[in-house]
C-alpha cells in the first residue's frame, strides 16, 4: 500500500486548528523551572519576529499566563451555527485563552484528568483563534497521565523542553523529552533557563545552578540546544506584574537572547516544513 508522506505530516496543518501554521508545546518533566516564563517571552520574541502568535494556557490546575500577560476579564462569547465559541483575549499583540479567564483568582480547580483534558480540548475547537503563525501550549509540568493525554490530544507540530542547569532537573527533563517521542511529537530543542547570573554591580558572572547542563543534555538527546536564559531579576519582575520582559525591555540582553532562541526554533520548524513538503510515497 502506498502512503503518501505528507499525509503523515499533520502537525504542519492541524485539522482541529485548521488557520493556526504551528503548534508548540512548552513544557518540563518538572516544576520550579520557569516554563510559563519561557512560555509568555518566547510567544513575544515570536511576535517580535512578524509572527502572529497565540498563547494556550494548558496548565489548567495552576494557571499563570493572565497574571504574566498583565490581562484579565472574561471572554467574549457569541454563537456560531448553534455552538458558543469564545473569543481569546489579547494583550501585546498576542491572543491568549486560559482557565484562569474562567474562573476567580481564590478557587482552585479540582478536576479529574478527563475534565482537564475536556477544558482544553475546548480551548482549542470553540475558540475563535483565526490566522495564526504559532500557537504556544503552556503545559503543566510533569510526565504523569494528564500531561500524557494532552500531549496525544493536542495536534503538535512539535515541543520545547524547558530545564535548569543542574542535574535533578536534567534527569525530568530527559523524561519529558521521552515522552513526546513516545507519541511521535519532535522536540524542536532544549532552553535553559537561569542558566547563568550576571551581577550587576560587578558584571561577573555566577553559575549559579552549575553550567552546561543543556546544552550536554541536547548532545546526549540529539536535539537541538536552542538557548540559555540568564537568571535576571528583571525577569521575574516582569512576570509578577505582568510586564514580560521582551516586551518591556526588548533592548536588554536577555531579551535578545530569547529573541535568537525563537530566531532558531522558526528557523528549525521551516526547515523541518520544507523537508516535508514533497510528495514521497512509502510502501508498506
Amino acid at each position: 500500500m502506498a502512503v503518501n508522506l505528507q499525509d503523515q505530516v499533520g502537525s504542519f496543518a492541524p485539522k482541529i486548528l485548521p488557520n493556526v501554521k504551528y503548534t508548540i508545546a512548552v513544557a518540563s518533566g518538572k516544576g520550579g523551572v520557569g516554563k510559563s516564563t519561557v512560555s509568555v517571552n518566547l510567544a513575544l520574541a515570536l511576535s517580535k519576529l512578524g509572527h502572529k502568535v497565540g498563547i494556550l494556557d494548558a496548565d489548567i490546575y495552576g494557571p499563570s499566563i493572565p497574571l504574566m500577560m498583565g490581562i484579565n476579564g472574561k471572554p467574549q462569547i457569541y454563537q456560531e451555527q448553534g455552538t458558543n465559541k469564545m473569543m481569546p483575549l489579547e494583550n501585546y499583540g498576542l491572543k491568549m485563552m486560559s482557565i484562569g479567564f474562567l474562573i476567580d483568582d481564590d478557587n482552585p480547580v479540582i478536576w479529574r484528568g478527563p475534565m482537564a483534558t475536556g477544558a482544553v480540548k475546548q480551548f482549542m475547537s470553540d475558540v475563535n483563534w483565526g490566522e495564526l503563525d504559532y500557537l504556544i501550549y503552556d503545559l503543566p509540568p510533569g510526565t504523569g497521565d494528564i500531561q500524557l493525554t494532552l500531549v496525544q490530544t493536542i495536534p503538535l507540530s512539535g515541543a520545547v523542553i524547558v530545564t535548569t542547569p543542574q542535574e535533578v532537573s536534567l534527569i525530568d527533563a530527559r523524561k519529558g523529552l521521552k515522552m513526546f517521542e513516545k507519541v511521535n511529537v519532535p522536540v524542536m530543542g532544549i532552553i535553559e533557563n537561569m542558566s547563568y547570573f550576571i551581577a550587576p554591580d560587578t558584571g561577573k558572572r555566577y553559575d549559579i545552578f552549575g553550567t552546561g547542563g543543556g546544552e550536554k543534555l541536547a548532545q546526549e538527546l540529539n536535539t537541538t540546544f536552542l538557548g540559555g536564559i540568564p537568571l535576571d531579576p528583571r525577569i521575574r519582575e516582569g512576570g509578577d506584574n505582568g510586564k514580560p520582559l521582551v516586551e518591556t525591555l526588548p533592548d536588554s540582553d536577555e531579551a535578545k537572547t530569547v529573541i535568537k532562541i525563537a530566531e532558531k526554533l522558526d528557523e528549525k520548524l521551516n526547515t523541518t516544513e520544507d523537508k516535508s513538503s514533497g510528495d514521497v510515497e512509502i510502501i508498506l
